[in-house]
């Protein structure tokens, strides 16, 4: 008998690989427990529309972030900060601050996640980020910190 595997099953497959194995172990076990469907022409052609609906939404969503990261490359945002009499920020500005400052002032909304600064932020002047998008699209953006 022929299955689908949709789930990945130890010492058979991955999921999406069509395996042949024995009648009672794929109608009992693998189609019983779920793991798996009927290789049925029906399934299989449901299956390969499936996977093209996939790969043009993965297509879609890189193409929107490859625009994103054009945006991105080219904005600057200010955020303003007060400073003490010694010329230091009182605190760190933040990546929710950093965020939030990006949608006010370009409209480009990205989650604070994305923004992968190993060091705080914690003096006036120009600093730049490594933003990642995900898919492997890095962005870089440019924070002009300013005192109060």
């Amino acid at each position: 008998m022929k299955v689908l595997l949709i789930k990945d099953v130890k010492s058979l497959g991955k999921a999406g690989e069509v395996k042949e194995v024995k009648d009672g172990y794929g109608k009992n076990f693998l189609v019983g427990k779920g793991f798996a469907k009927p290789a049925t022409p029906e399934i299989l052609a449901e299956h390969e529309a499936e996977q093209k609906r996939l790969a043009a939404e993965e297509a879609a969503e890189i193409a929107k972030l490859k625009e994103m990261a054009v945006k991105l490359d080219k904005a600057e945002i200010i955020i303003t900060k007060k400073m003490g009499e010694n010329g230091h920020l009182f605190g760190a500005v933040t990546k929710d601050e950093i965020a939030d400052a990006l949608v006010k002032q370009h409209s480009i909304e990205i989650d604070k996640k994305h923004i992968t600064d190993k060091t705080a932020i914690k003096s006036v002047g120009e600093h730049t980020l490594d933003l990642k998008l995900g898919h492997g699209i890095h962005a870089t953006l440019h924070v002009d910190v300013q005192g109060e």
